[in-house]
């Protein structure tokens, strides 16, 4: 049977480890905290505690049994999945390794477009680890001779997780930099994709998944008001815009991120090629809870 190990169990994650589960695959994923694990055997997976910090028996046990792992935990200094478990990862019997990285790491481009051939010039923190994550994962996927995907991930969002959630809840804004544009990637596109490397075992390679529309996140916003039939929020200007250093940070990356190497090597079809399809799918997710 196939076994899909993932470090870091979360939002994205858990939509691929669904999508696995359905044909059969047995999953054991990682939570922080011993309630985020026993949050994922709820949903009929096997969770473990993996910290960051701290070795856990059980991870390595399970990993003796991993046909595929899927990593979506953030590096730090450096890689803590690798720090932790690199020797009982060159032991596992490997067929696949998937890496969960970010569009970030293209640093800011001014708004032009860039693919998977442009240089990695991330500008902050985060993205530069992520650059030298992903490097660390390629090598041990060379080193073990096994199909090594990495994709960079544009803004995730899907149901629980979007403008239309956001203005349910009071909390959506429109903040308006002129020429700031976004790609976002609806996240049942994301297990679609990750499902579509697994199936394709000749690529190793980098992927950006994104969607065909990058726009400008107010315009977002107001579509989504549109569909709920409510007033958009005010615009504000980012200069007035009370973001926190996190947030500023993703508007200091502009860009227009290509996503043709997606369909041409793994044979992708998104389900959903821009935020209108994508925003009436939540929308109509949400009504049927």
């Amino acid at each position: 049977m196939s076994h899909l190990f993932c470090f870091g169990l979360g939002y994205s994650a858990t939509r691929i480890a669904q999508l696995l589960a359905a044909e059969g695959w047995s999953i054991t994923g990682t939570a922080r905290t011993p309630e985020g694990a026993a949050a994922i055997s709820a949903q009929g997976f096997d969770g473990l505690v993996f910290d960051g910090h701290h070795r856990n028996a059980g991870v390595t046990d399970a990993l003796a049994r991993a046909t595929h792992v899927l990593i979506s935990v953030p590096p730090g200094d450096d890689d803590p999945v690798l720090r932790h478990y690199e020797d009982d990862l060159r032991a596992a019997p490997l067929k696949w390794l998937g890496y969960l990285s970010t569009v970030g790491v293209y640093g800011d481009r001014q708004g032009a477009w860039v693919d998977e051939t442009g240089p990695a010039d991330a500008t902050s923190v985060r993205g530069r680890q992520r650059v030298v994550a992903e490097d660390a994962w390629l090598s041990l996927g060379k080193l073990r001779q096994v199909p090594t995907q990495v994709f960079r991930l544009a803004g995730i969002y899907g149901p629980g997780r979007s403008p239309i959630d956001k203005l349910r809840d009071g909390t959506a804004h429109r903040i308006v930099k002129p020429g700031q544009v976004f790609n976002r990637i609806h996240v049942d596109d994301i297990a679609r994709t990750v499902r579509a490397g697994i199936g394709a075992p000749a690529m190793t390679g980098v992927y950006n998944v994104t969607d065909n529309e990058p726009a400008p996140p107010q315009d977002v916003v107001a579509y989504a008001a549109e569909l709920l039939g409510v007033p958009p929020p005010p615009e504000v200007a980012f200069a007035d815009a009370n973001l926190s250093p996190m947030a500023k940070s993703f508007y200091s990356d502009n860009k227009r991120v290509a996503n043709a190497r997606l369909y041409q090597e793994l044979g992708v079809t998104l389900k959903f090629p821009t935020y209108r399809d994508g925003l009436r799918a939540v929308l109509a997710e949400l009504q049927q809870r």
